[in-house]
């Protein structure tokens, strides 16, 4: 390469990591997010000094024009942190990509994809939030559902109403929802009805798994399923209508479920975290709650420590033999 083409290539370089994850809201899409990284370039990038933050909020199908509340809501952070923060959207398996190769500092996630991030870019989740639908402050249930006129009752039991299931169809949200898959199944493991996630219809007469916490409940509205699961708030707009929702009820429920919340990678300085930490809080306060509330509806967040708060859905995991 001439001395030329030298100095363009690392001229474009440059460009590209001053870039980073903003050209995701410029059209390039998810794949900037994901992209492979070479190792000697993470490891530059974890040792240069910060001049900006980067935050990937995830995409959540009960939050609408994201983009723009969470650009309003990055200038706020900026304002209190004193440094340029970005605002990406980004599915929660290109922001643990994202924390992993260093395109990312911060993400708002679930507690599956903070445990992954936890295990391949050492983050961790320093904030959850709290919202009016979730039983538990910081916690929601997941539930088993069924119509109103379905024959299948709550018993004096967990296992007693769950036995019931056998033979069943039965209505998964997802292969990787928490509470559409992942805890239901940990409770049946646990309870000795099924032996693991591929046994499944070894229990059930039919399993199906949706696109979302709307397919499952629809399945059973439309009787195609027996009993479905999902999140405790799923019974409510927008995932199905207060008429829809008045057709269905709880079977039985599974509590603890850990809420959302605020990702922060290892590489962020201490000082820079507690920064990032406090300039979140202030979303708190009455001035920027409206806001804050309307990206996914959290009236607010907490502090939490990350291995108590993920410690539910960890070992939900292990007991339903599955990876985060």
């Amino acid at each position: 390469m001439n001395k030329r083409l030298k100095v363009l290539a690392g001229a474009s370089a440059g460009l590209l990591l001053a870039v980073g994850l903003t050209a995701n809201a410029i059209g390039v899409g998810q794949k900037a997010i994901a992209q492979t990284t070479p190792k000697v370039d993470r490891d530059l990038r974890a040792q240069a000094p910060m001049n900006r933050i980067r935050i990937v909020f995830a995409n959540r199908r009960d939050a609408t024009d994201l983009q723009n509340k969470a650009n309003q809501v990055a200038a706020i952070l900026s304002k209190e942190i004193g440094m340029p923060v970005d605002a990406v959207i980004g599915d929660e398996t290109a922001t643990v990509e994202a924390l992993r190769a260093n395109r990312a500092d911060v993400a708002f996630l679930g507690g599956r994809a903070a445990l992954k991030a936890e295990q391949l870019a050492n983050a961790r989740m320093y904030l959850a939030e709290v919202r009016s639908d979730y039983s538990g402050g910081n916690t929601y249930d997941s539930i088993f559902v069924v119509r109103q006129d379905s024959p299948l009752r709550p018993k004096g039991s967990a296992k007693q109403t769950l036995e019931q299931l056998k033979g069943k169809k039965m209505a998964f949200t997802s292969r990787t929802s928490g509470s559409g898959f992942i805890f239901p199944i940990s409770e049946l493991v646990g309870q000795g009805l099924v032996s693991g996630p591929d046994r499944l219809e070894s229990f059930f007469g039919n399993v199906t798994y949706g696109d979302g916490y709307s397919s499952a409940l629809q399945s059973v509205l439309r009787g195609q399923a027996d009993v479905g699961v999902v999140s405790e708030y799923a019974l409510l707009p927008p995932w199905i209508t207060a008429a829809e929702g008045k057709q269905l009820r709880v079977l039985q429920k599974i509590p603890g479920v850990p809420a959302h919340g605020i990702v922060i990678d290892d590489r962020v300085p201490a000082p820079m975290r507690e920064k990032v930490i406090n300039a979140f809080m202030k979303m708190n306060e009455p001035a920027n709650n409206q806001l804050f509330r309307s990206l996914y509806n959290s009236q607010k967040l907490v502090k939490v420590d990350h291995t108590r708060h993920l410690g539910s859905f960890r070992q939900a995991l292990v007991r339903a033999k599955l990876e985060p």
